[in-house]
């Protein structure tokens, strides 16, 4: 059996991660500091408390764990944060990932997935996005995740570390069994925030901005379910294994929804009103982000199960009605 290091194991994505890789027969070490994961959230035995910039903790795993690939799921993720917060986002997705890549390579851990973003493109030049589009980010958030990207290129180069790149889009939704599911603390995503204003727990929804460049004058961003983002990652992972060349691919459904869709999808799904109110738009959201995902359909062979805006509110419906 393959023995996966999930970095960031307990947060959101990669709790769905180790569930998935668990399923199909792996062996799993979650890494996780648990400063925005839930220990809860995993088995009882795969948890190692620690962070991924701590060069003795990772020596140790690396050391008494024969590990055949890491997935990296620790970064820091929200770009109006890393644009008030710089620092924090270079230190730890610039900085503690190097050590993290460092520590493999000295310990010849030579097969990486790295969790990439939209936000490497900055104010997309065409839409859809593949994968060819020019790299300009706008956010400090944007900049760090093109870093790695690069050091990872150099990384293959110099040392033959193999790695996949894979580039969100909007990560939604909830596991389908209703296990797992978003529990940021405090929440910013969008199909969260709005079933909590339908639930009542926030006054109402603010949308901000309603003077972009789209059809009804909000954001539209490329929703995909974090059930199938995880078929991608273990897609990914079964092609380094067998030998795969390095390589990166956009991860979405192909579709936009604005944000105005959003909320009224929500509200058909949950049979709830959801009150909104405008808001000022925030630096650094370009109008459109929709993904060209036809590379990562054709040569890992990802077919998403849950491309429907309203099944992956559903599933998020359905995992918050289950926590509350």
């Amino acid at each position: 059996m393959t023995t996966v290091l999930v970095v960031g194991g307990a947060g959101y994505i990669g709790s769905h991660m180790v569930k998935e890789l668990l399923a199909r027969g792996h062996r799993v070490v979650v890494l996780d500091d648990l400063s925005k994961g839930h220990a809860d959230a995993l088995p009882g035995d795969v948890l190692v408390r620690g962070s991924l910039g701590d060069r003795g903790v990772l020596d140790r795993l690396f050391g008494e764990r024969r590990i055949d690939a890491v997935m990296h799921f620790a970064a820091l993720s929200e770009v109006g944060e890393s644009m008030a917060r710089p620092a924090a986002y270079y230190l730890n997705n610039v900085a503690n990932t190097l050590v993290l890549l460092d520590a493999m390579r000295s310990h010849g851990v030579m097969r990486f997935i790295f969790s990439s973003t939209a936000a490497v493109y900055g104010e997309p030049q065409r839409v859809p996005i593949d994968e060819t589009h020019p790299l300009a980010p706008i956010s400090p958030y944007g900049f760090g995740k093109f870093a790695v990207e690069q050091a990872l290129w150099d990384f293959d180069r110099a040392y033959g570390l193999r790695f996949t790149t894979l580039r969100y889009f909007n990560a939604a939704g909830a596991d389908p069994a209703g296990e797992l599911g978003e529990r940021h603390d405090p929440e910013s995503h969008l199909i969260p925030l709005v079933l909590q204003a339908a639930a009542g727990e926030r006054e109402c929804i603010t949308v901000y901005g309603e003077d972009y460049d789209t059809p009804d004058g909000t954001c539209i961003r490329d929703y995909v379910h974090v059930a199938d983002l995880c078929q991608a990652h273990r897609l990914a992972l079964e092609g380094l294994l067998a030998g795969a060349a390095s390589a990166v691919y956009n991860l979405g459904n192909g579709q936009g929804f604005s944000v105005r869709e959003v909320i009224d999808t929500a509200a058909r799904v949950t049979g709830l009103e959801i009150p909104r109110r405008i808001g000022e738009r925030r630096p650094g959201d370009p109008a459109r982000l929709v993904a060209d995902s036809r590379r990562a359909r054709e040569e890992l062979g990802w077919r998403p199960a849950y491309a429907d805006l309203a099944t992956i509110i559903a599933h998020a419906w359905a995992f918050k009605q289950g926590t509350r």
